[in-house]
């Protein structure tokens, strides 16, 4: 009897090894055959689920949004019901923060996207924003739900504070990972922030 393949498993499977190498090594190092190597398949395998390097470069840089989101989806939950603006913002922000081992492998895996970026800006570029803006989009509606309950200065401009929040939080991202700072310390940071931008006018 044929063994059935569950494709998608062998495709997770796949890009999963590229996010493992991104993290670690970086992606100069992900080669088709590095990562067939660290998927434990083929290298004729990798290159019959992902025809191009590119297309597996995107495919990993989906799930690894899938994982951010997945990660902010348990903060917000965590926060406690019913959500407000500032509890969802709180989560959202302070998830992406390197503290723990999961978020600085995520963050450290956006770095070597970024890092290829910079190289070869047409590699990722189709998809590469894709991620952030998404994210900022969010962020503007919990800001304007936020001034419409008096929690924030309506004389703010939604767009500009939710793009500041993510600028602030990437940098306080990079000065974890870099050493300048503990996640504790840029927690703080956020908090502070935070608790200034919503002090009720």
């Amino acid at each position: 009897m044929p063994v059935r393949v569950d494709h998608e498993e062998r495709r997770r499977q796949i890009a999963e090894a590229l996010l493992r190498i991104a993290d670690t090594q970086g992606l100069q190092s992900a080669s088709m055959r590095a990562v067939a190597a660290e998927a434990g398949v083929s290298l004729r395998l990798v290159q019959y689920y992902f025809t191009t390097k590119e297309a597996l470069l995107l495919d990993a840089l989906d799930r690894l949004g899938g994982q951010l989101r997945a990660r902010m989806e348990r903060w917000i939950a965590a926060a406690g019901a019913p959500a407000t603006p500032r509890g969802v913002v709180t989560a959202v922000l302070s998830s992406i923060l390197p503290t723990d081992q999961e978020s600085r492998r995520i963050t450290r895996t956006y770095a070597a996207y970024y890092t290829l970026v910079l190289s070869d800006p047409e590699l990722t570029g189709r998809r590469g924003t894709a991620q952030p803006d998404l994210l900022e989009s969010f962020l503007v509606k919990q800001v304007r739900a936020a001034q419409q309950a008096g929690e924030i200065d309506a004389g703010r401009d939604p767009e500009m504070t939710a793009a500041g929040l993510l600028a602030m939080v990437n940098g306080l991202g990079s000065s974890v990972l870099g050493g300048q700072r503990s996640g504790e310390s840029a927690l703080t940071i956020l908090t502070r922030h935070l608790d200034e931008l919503f002090r009720s006018p």
